[in-house]
């Protein structure tokens, strides 16, 4: 099984790298994650895989393309852990995944002469992930050591927007506390929210906090879109207390 993660939205470049993997690997079974990562966000893609990737079956290899460093010096990777692959660039997206498990061998992908400088996801990526699927795993490049570590900040009570979904709810990587009211500071700018058990019991118009399916505090509005209120970007950090 090869999981794909992309930032390529409902574009053809999605629909090429299938069309990749299958003429390596014709009888491969591809399942999209997502594709709608906000473009460039590293940090989005990081989240999301960390929290995701345990629900497939073992031996699966996760193809992750979100690689604002495409054409330049960055390495293109493959690690095996103790239960799954992983193919992308080497840009820490793929670290706050592997440092939950046990990395068994990584390996530097080479990248072909005539690549295109901006879409490795065909020329590269997708070429590993169809090769590792097949059982060749030892075949798509050398070991090497080391790779990019990013970590996504987190300090008692401050932490960072990890992603903005399609809804506008405001993703943190902070656990909940046992508190009905919370004090949030995304730079100069401070509020007071209450928090709720779901969706519905909240107020209309109200900006407020609930627990997230990844056991973490987010910022909704019902049915609407809370950052069309507050304008924050993945990657800022936040303080809930």
């Amino acid at each position: 099984m090869i999981v794909l993660l992309t930032d390529f939205g409902q574009s053809e470049y999605v629909g090429v790298m299938k069309a990749v993997v299958y003429s390596i690997a014709c009888d491969a079974k591809i399942v999209d994650l997502c594709h709608s990562i906000s473009p460039q966000k590293t940090i989005e893609a990081s989240w999301i895989l960390k929290n995701n990737y345990k629900y497939f079956p073992e031996g699966a290899t996760f193809c992750c393309v979100v690689d604002p460093g495409v054409g330049t010096e960055r390495k293109a990777i493959g690690v095996k852990t103790n239960s799954y692959y992983f193919v992308g660039p080497d840009n820490g997206l793929l670290w706050e995944t592997l440092k939950e498990q046990g990395i068994i061998d990584i390996r530097q992908i080479p990248i072909p002469g005539d690549a295109s400088r901006t879409f490795h996801g065909r020329d590269v990526f997708a070429k590993a992930a169809a090769n590792i699927d097949i059982g060749n795993f030892k075949t798509i490049g050398k070991t090497i050591k080391e790779i990019k570590k990013l970590e996504l900040h987190k300090e008692e009570r401050e932490g960072m927007v990890v992603r903005i979904d399609g809804f506008g709810n405001i993703i943190t990587n902070l656990a909940k506390q046992e508190k009905d009211k919370y004090s949030v500071a995304i730079g100069e700018k401070k509020y007071v929210m209450n928090y709720y058990p779901n969706y519905y019991t909240a107020k209309d118009n109200e900006l407020f906090l609930l627990e997230g399916s990844n056991s973490t505090l987010e910022i909704s509005l019902k049915n609407g879109n809370a950052n069309d209120k507050l304008h924050i970007k993945t990657g800022e950090k936040i303080e809930i207390s």
